[in-house]
């Protein structure tokens, strides 16, 4: 069969991406941005790249032609504060475009909605079902609760919190029931979904097994790590403090904290798992699934995080247009030294930031990591998906991967952390030399004393990583 597949590039996507090709499938990926689609090599020959922004087609845009089926795997909860009219209008330009297409069946990931009163989250995808049914193809919806798996954010939320917080003093939504799932198990359903003639024109609800509150997600996490935690929730945390909390102790954006804090309110539970049963697949159990993920992430497997979503920071432009770094009306810091070891000094800079660190005084970079969380940034804590590979479009602490040429020794990373202005920062070793060049594009005056005011730390900081770098 030959498949459509949007959100190539997403936590859900990377993952069905290979379990479609894997069964044999000919795969299509529609992605916003191709220089930040990254598949593994060995099946970069099985699929097509079509490069389309859905939320401003072109009137002469067209599909491949003998598509047989669609899987609608896009989503901007973490992209904007607003993105319901965003959502919906995507929805209705894929619908529209699929007109002129001749497929016969689209698979859509939703939210569980079985309650009356939706948080905005929850409402913006029931509108999406309602927008994307209007269409001339069968429509199968398949809606989820929380996620579990290496990368995902439900995942990576609840580890922030369990592993930092010994005592924690929660919102009173942390009673609130869920019905978590396996990522593994939401691939199968995905996967076993498409051009299932006896699922046309339905929803089913996925879940696992166990019906758990999130705060028993919380101590169960705690029972498997063996740390020791309590818990205790307060009344008196309205949603907006609720959203700052999230954002400060974990990982996660602050538009995504206050998307999930309203959703978390409300009360995801299956009507029933009657899909599993069609389809013979038994789901995980919330215990198996931690099982699993932690065995991936201590084998650094981790196939897409939630973070190399370019909603998971501020940058929402085509990567493209900031590969070309600016020099007019740019400031400069610019370094160079000769290195000991090619090899070496790349694998340095190709380990660069997360758990590793900068190499040099790196408490300065948590402190700058700190200031930017206060003023609403990503601040340091997203880390990098992989302690050792990067790719065109990754996040490794604050700053975005623009380019990641190993064969050429050339690293270039954009800055999502709160600026007066745009920065980058570029590795490249050339002829036995190591070449450090941060880039800074003032934006007006407060631009310009932001640079000076910070210049003396410049000196220390990046004197001394690129000496680090260079050993």
């Amino acid at each position: 069969m030959k498949i459509l597949l949007t959100g190539a590039t997403g936590y859900i996507g990377k993952r069905l991406l290979l379990e479609l090709v894997r069964a044999g499938h000919e795969i299509v990926c529609c992605v916003r941005d191709a220089n930040r689609f990254n598949p593994p090599i060995s099946i970069a020959h099985k699929i097509e790249v079509l490069e389309i922004d859905f939320s401003n087609i072109p009137a002469d845009e067209k599909l491949p032609d003998g598509l047989d089926g669609a899987y609608y795997l896009m989503h901007s909860m973490s992209s904007s504060i607003d993105y319901e009219e965003l959502e919906l209008n995507i929805a209705r330009n894929f619908r529209h475009l699929l007109f002129r297409s001749d497929i016969k069946h689209v698979v859509y990931l939703s939210g569980i909605i079985n309650e009356n009163s939706l948080s905005k989250h929850l409402s913006s995808r029931k509108a999406v079902e309602e927008e994307l049914s209007k269409g001339a193809y069968h429509l199968t919806t398949l809606r989820a609760g929380i996620i579990i798996g290496s990368g995902s954010a439900s995942f990576e939320i609840i580890r922030d919190l369990v592993e930092k917080l010994p005592v924690m003093i929660t919102p009173k939504w942390l009673n609130t029931k869920c019905q978590p799932i396996a990522i593994k198990d939401v691939v199968d359903v995905l996967s076993s979904t498409i051009l299932n003639t006896e699922l046309y024109d339905q929803n089913f609800d996925i879940g696992g097994p166990d019906v758990l509150s999130y705060k028993q997600m919380l101590l169960e996490y705690a029972r498997i790590r063996r740390l020791k935690r309590s818990i205790y929730t307060v009344p008196v945390m309205t949603p907006r403090l609720s959203s700052y909390w999230l954002y400060f102790v974990t990982s996660t954006s602050y538009k995504l904290a206050t998307a999930l804090v309203s959703s978390m309110k409300v009360e995801v539970v299956c009507r029933d798992n009657r899909l599993m049963n069609l389809l013979q697949i038994r789901p995980k159990s919330y215990h198996e699934a931690l099982q699993k993920t932690f065995m991936k992430i201590e084998d650094h497997e981790i196939i897409s995080s939630w973070k190399d979503a370019l909603g998971s920071g501020s940058f929402t432009h085509n990567l493209s247009d900031f590969m070309k770094v600016p020099t007019f009306g740019c400031l400069k810091d610019e370094r160079s030294l000769r290195v000991r070891d090619q090899q070496v000094s790349l694998g340095k800079i190709w380990r660069i930031g997360g758990e590793n660190g900068w190499y040099y005084v790196s408490w300065l970079w948590k402190l700058r990591g700190f200031i930017d969380k206060i003023f609403g940034g990503v601040g340091l804590r997203r880390g990098r998906t992989h302690p050792s590979k990067l790719a065109t479009g990754d996040v490794v602490d604050f700053w975005r991967v623009l380019l990641a040429d190993k064969n050429g020794y050339r690293l270039l990373l954009f800055a999502e952390m709160k600026l007066p202005g745009e920065a980058w920062l570029e590795f490249r070793i050339q002829n036995g030399v190591l070449y450090q060049t941060a880039t800074f594009r003032p934006r007006g005056i407060l631009g310009r004393a932001y640079w000076y005011l910070v210049y003396p730390l410049h000196g220390i900081v990046f004197k001394g990583l690129i000496k680090a770098l260079s050993k």
